[in-house]
């Protein structure tokens, strides 16, 4: 009985050297890659990084970069009882950015909505801590 179950282990383990390899060789890496704060989507994933002068929104499939051209998009961002709603455009291949002065601390939290060319829009929510 002992070897028996001694096999399956063993077999069980062989499996999963196996496929966990694969599983993270997909490039599904949803990390921050710009240290910002990231939101997972169905169709893409955003990586939100606010400054009081800057916000900076970098668009990802499941880790790779993906194009803005033609994207149109807004952040509403709420610090107390400041709100603010702001255009995203595109600034490069794979980012979206709005230029101004913006009121960033601890627990404000944005509403990023992004609409990719050919795609759905798609809205996000992120905290900031």
């Amino acid at each position: 009985m002992k070897q028996k179950n001694a096999l399956i282990a063993a077999v069980i383990a062989s499996f999963s050297l196996i496929y966990a390899p694969a599983a993270l060789a997909s490039g599904d890496d949803h990390a921050p890659k710009f240290g910002g704060i990231v939101a997972e989507g169905r169709a893409f994933d955003l990586e939100l990084i606010a400054k009081p002068e800057l916000i900076t929104v970098h668009v990802r499939d499941h880790g790779k970069p993906m194009a803005t051209q033609g994207a149109t998009g807004k952040i509403t961002m709420l610090t107390g009882a400041n709100k603010t709603v702001t255009e995203l455009t595109p600034a490069g291949d794979s980012r979206m950015e709005a230029n101004g002065k913006f009121t960033v601390s601890a627990g404000t939290k944005a509403v990023v909505e992004i609409t990719l060319q050919g795609k759905k829009p798609s809205a996000f929510r992120f905290a900031i801590k």
